[in-house]
């Protein structure tokens, strides 16, 4: 049996280190983009949010369908993401 038997603590890691870039979260029931720019124990807190509802190529430089939500910041709870990342 193989076993991993060191683990490391990092910090920073996760939605802190994606702090002040454009990101997309993948959620239960959207996906919404925009600048994080905020992450507590609950939620995180997006700048110029928009939600995405047709990805189209993951290869082109932007979403095929994203409109803004028409505020300057909104929150997304984290208990419903899934995944996140930046993608475009």
């Amino acid at each position: 049996m193989k076993k991993l038997v060191q683990i490391t603590e990092v910090e920073n890691e996760g939605l802190v280190k994606l702090i002040g870039k454009k990101v997309t979260l993948f959620c239960l029931n959207y996906i919404y983009t925009g600048e994080l720019i905020g992450v507590n124990d609950t939620c995180v807190l997006l700048s110029k949010p928009e939600i995405v509802y047709e990805t189209g190529s993951f290869g082109d430089n932007k979403y095929k369908d994203s409109q803004s939500l028409c505020v300057e910041e909104f929150y997304v709870m984290k208990g419903c993401i899934e995944s996140f990342g930046v993608l475009k």
